[in-house]
């Protein structure tokens, strides 16, 4: 029988009446159906669709159908099938492909070497995105599926992502970005050393549309003035030529290395970290107070309305926690800097707020992780994850108000042709 053919019981249970009769004697063979395994029948047919399929493509390869006279002495014939086990939604099938002489035929439906079909690889993703861990992942499929799987068939799932990373991590930038926060997000990596809570830096631009993008992923066990020096020649050279604003928690070096490549950029220093830090060793009972008189500092409606509130705070607590207020001088000149700009651009700089909301997200994904192997899984997973996030990000509101006054503040940076690109 042509197993394209109309009439053909794996045709399809739409093509033809004779599919749902077969299925039926089928089931009616095997004891009805409060007796038949559902899950085999399926599987079944399945085997026999792929490996009908697989035949068909043959025949489209040779030119000829199987024991067609065409065939003889073209120079190519078909010879034997291999056996091998695909995995999918329908759990784990044996099927045999055909094979040619030449060994020129390449099947489509279930090329060479491939194992799973359907979106069987996308869920082993899914799963490792959301930070199971490789035992956990075979696990679930066991459950789910029914099917046996071994941690390198789920590392050669995800394997694949490596080149969609690199192209990631290289891909050319816009020319100026208004706004650019930087934050690390700290993970077990397993070392030479041993395990090594390294660091993930992680830089989230907008962009003049004011839409949100990560530029890239930076691992590292320290920084410094040097690694920060790496991270912002790389965006330069992805071709990042200016930076209006950067904003950071105080990360090391960052101020120095943000002026010897972008000597133009304002940074920008977390208001909301400065104040968790003012209050560490604050006395638990002094704390309400002495938060409500920090509050009066970044939420004053000027920089000389917040240098009186300064002194104010300093009178009233310099003497009780001295550190904590010498903490607001040391870095006075970068907490201040959103003083310069408008209100509703105020709100998105003086705080790290945009890019601690998606660590806070990664946390939650690889909090199962108690440590991983190398840097690359590390960047495996955070990649999945900003891809899953960054769907769901939507343009800033108010962005139209901020660009126009940015625009006015900085006329020979944003200049016409920058905006009528948008």
């Amino acid at each position: 029988m042509n197993p394209t053919a109309p009439d053909s019981p794996v045709a399809g249970p739409g093509a033809s009446p004779s599919f749902k009769k077969a299925l039926m004697d089928h089931v009616r063979a095997q004891g009805g159906s409060n007796v038949v395994d559902t899950k085999s029948l399926f599987q079944n047919l399945v085997k026999e669709g792929l490996e009908a399929l697989l035949e068909l493509e043959m025949e489209e390869h040779l030119g000829y159908p199987k024991h067609g006279p065409e065939g003889r002495g073209n120079g190519n014939s078909r010879n034997g099938r291999t056996a091998k086990t695909v995995r999918g939604d329908f759990g784990e099938v044996a099927i045999e492909t055909p094979r040619d002489r030449n060994s020129s035929f390449e099947p489509k439906l279930v090329a060479k070497r491939q194992t799973s079909i359907g979106n069987f690889t996308d869920v082993i993703i899914s799963l490792y995105a959301r930070g199971m861990t490789t035992r956990e992942i075979e696990e679930h499929l066991q459950q789910i599926y029914g099917i046996d799987v071994s941690p390198e068939f789920v590392s050669r799932a995800t394997s694949h992502l490596q080149q969609q990373i690199t192209e990631w991590q290289n891909r050319p930038l816009e020319r100026l970005y208004p706004v650019v926060f930087v934050d690390a997000l700290r993970v077990p990596v397993r070392t030479d050393k041993g395990v090594v809570k390294k660091c993930v830096y992680t830089v989230l631009g907008v962009s003049c549309a004011g839409r949100q993008e990560v530029l890239g992923l930076w691992v590292a066990e320290t920084e410094g003035a040097r690694f920060w020096l790496k991270v912002l020649n790389d965006l330069k050279a992805r071709g990042v030529d200016d930076v209006l604003i950067l904003c950071g928690d105080g990360l090391t070096g960052l101020p120095e290395a943000v002026v010897s490549v972008y000597p133009a950029t304002d940074v920008q220093l977390c208001v909301v970290h400065q104040v968790r830090n003012a209050t560490k060793f604050v006395s638990y009972k002094d704390r309400k107070a002495f938060c409500a008189s920090m509050r009066t500092i970044y939420t004053a409606p000027t920089i000389e309305a917040a240098e009186h509130a300064l002194e104010q705070f300093d009178q009233g607590w310099g003497k009780r926690y001295p550190m904590s207020v010498a903490s607001w001088r040391a870095h006075w000149e970068h907490l201040t800097v959103f003083y310069k700009y408008p209100v509703e651009l105020r709100r998105i700089i003086y705080t790290t707020n945009a890019i601690e909301s998606l660590h806070s997200q990664m946390r939650k994904n690889i909090a199962n992780r108690k440590v991983f192997p190398h840097d690359e899984a590390v960047v495996k997973i955070l990649f999945l994850n900003i891809r899953n996030f960054s769907n769901r990000w939507t343009r800033r509101q108010g962005w139209d108000i901020v660009m126009n006054q940015l625009a006015m503040l900085f006329p020979d940076r944003l200049r016409p042709e920058v905006l009528d690109a948008l």
